[in-house]
């Protein structure tokens, strides 16, 4: 198993099938909590380290300023870089925090704006990624739309393509690739089963 199941996961079918050898209920016991901690390790090899957000509807640099002291106000926001030409606001975090992207977006909507494009760059450790397919990092679900078969490792960008985080003809047409309902509510549906993730999970739709 060592040699065709990557980064941990051999190690926890060697688990599974020693719980099919052992009678001990304590030692199981053991086994069972060593291999859901390994199991949460190996969901979270992704880490968001920068954001890069294009606000809407900003007319005078006070609109910029306003978004600018909201995104700074967050718990784990490090710094907020502004480029007044483009009206995009580029975010930095805090060392191991875990970032909400729907905080951000409600900081930008609080201030009276809204988000025209979002880019979040991740630090990714050997995450296979699939088109159509969906993967969770760092208690985050994420769901890859129009991407070729891949296996990310370092700093990758993704581009956020559900309602509210894109415009109205970008939604449409990243919708387009996919016919999972979940890009319509952003919430795990019944096409998301096989995942064994309960329905009503938030997920988040990129692409690359």
């Amino acid at each position: 198993y060592a040699i065709t199941l990557p980064y941990g996961k051999e190690i926890i079918v060697v688990l599974a099938f020693t719980l099919k050898k052992i009678k001990n209920t304590k030692m199981k016991n053991i086994i069972i909590a060593l291999t859901i901690i390994l199991g949460l390790h190996i969901t979270t090899q992704a880490q968001i380290t920068k954001v890069a957000i294009q606000a809407s509807g900003l007319t005078c640099s006070m609109c910029s300023n306003s978004i600018q002291k909201a995104l700074k106000a967050l718990p784990n926001t490090a710094d907020v870089a502004t480029d007044l030409n483009t009206n995009t606001f580029t975010i930095t975090f805090k060392n191991q925090q875990i970032v909400s992207i729907d905080e951000l977006k409600n900081a930008i909507e609080k201030s009276g704006f809204t988000v025209a494009k979002l880019l979040a760059t991740m630090q990714f450790t050997n995450i296979a990624v699939k088109n159509d397919e969906h993967i969770t990092a760092n208690s985050a679900m994420y769901h890859f739309v129009h991407i070729q078969p891949q296996t990310l490792n370092g700093l990758h960008t993704v581009q956020l393509i559900d309602k509210g985080f894109t415009n109205a003809k970008e939604y449409k047409k990243n919708s387009s690739y996919t016919t999972m309902p979940c890009i319509k509510t952003g919430y795990m549906q019944s096409c998301c089963s096989k995942n064994a993730v309960a329905y009503g999970t938030r997920v988040y739709h990129v692409t690359m």
